[in-house]
């Protein structure tokens, strides 16, 4: 007899806003595997670009995984011109063990303080409060290695933070929202209360009961349809 190990179950949930691409954090070995072939067998003239994309995709996990990410998601939408705006959304959990994790947050937004292209709020959610923050920052191109001479290329992210403290537990879990079109951040902000006011730590799975009136508790707290 096969014994199949049970998946843990979810401290807490959240819609998945549309246009968004949901990532594998936890790939296979077989996957990554196959991922390395596929680049090898690729022309020489698009083998140098593919590892470079690969390279980089792993560090990014490695980098999601010790950052506890829960979810992180890829945006790609129409921008009206024939382009193609992109953002980043990542979902994580930091533990407040010992804390009260009202007060740890609270703490963490103040001594962010105010600067220059930076503006924090209290948010107030159907799961509770929580608090924003957002920023401009100048970061280089990713997938760049330091080398001496080498002149990274910088530019100016938006980043949008939600930081809400678990109700009944010490998690504090974190929305982060990134992309490098500024001009649309009002846009992206809206995108950004959206999943937040779509989190839950109430299992938001239809009951028995729902499911024969046809109803969804995870539809009706989704604004994104």
């Amino acid at each position: 007899m096969r014994t199949v190990k049970a998946e843990p179950r979810p401290a807490f949930w959240y819609g998945m806003p549309r246009g968004y691409l949901q990532l594998d954090l936890n790939p296979s070995t077989e996957r990554i595997e196959l991922l390395a072939q596929q680049v090898l067998g690729l022309p020489t003239e698009l083998r140098k670009r593919a590892d470079q994309v690969f390279r980089f995709y792993s560090r990014a996990l490695t980098l999601l995984s010790q950052q506890n990410a829960q979810g992180c998601a890829m945006g790609l939408h129409p921008d009206g011109s024939g382009g193609v705006l992109s953002s980043i959304l990542t979902v994580s959990s930091i533990s407040a063990s010992g804390l009260d994790p009202k007060l740890v947050v609270a703490t963490l937004v103040q001594g962010s303080g105010e600067t220059p292209g930076s503006h924090t709020q209290p948010l107030e959610l159907p799961c509770g409060t929580g608090f924003f923050f957002e920023e401009h920052r100048t970061t280089t191109a990713p997938g760049r290695s330091g080398v001496q001479g080498d002149d990274l290329p910088e530019g100016t992210v938006w980043q949008g933070t939600v930081a809400v403290p678990a109700a009944s537990s010490s998690e504090i879990v974190v929305m982060q929202l990134v992309t490098s079109e500024v001009d649309y951040a009002d846009d992206y902000r809206n995108v950004l209360f959206g999943v937040a006011s779509t989190l839950t730590f109430t299992d938001p799975s239809p009951t028995e009961t729902q499911t024969a009136e046809g109803g969804s508790v995870a539809a009706a707290r989704s604004p994104f349809g």
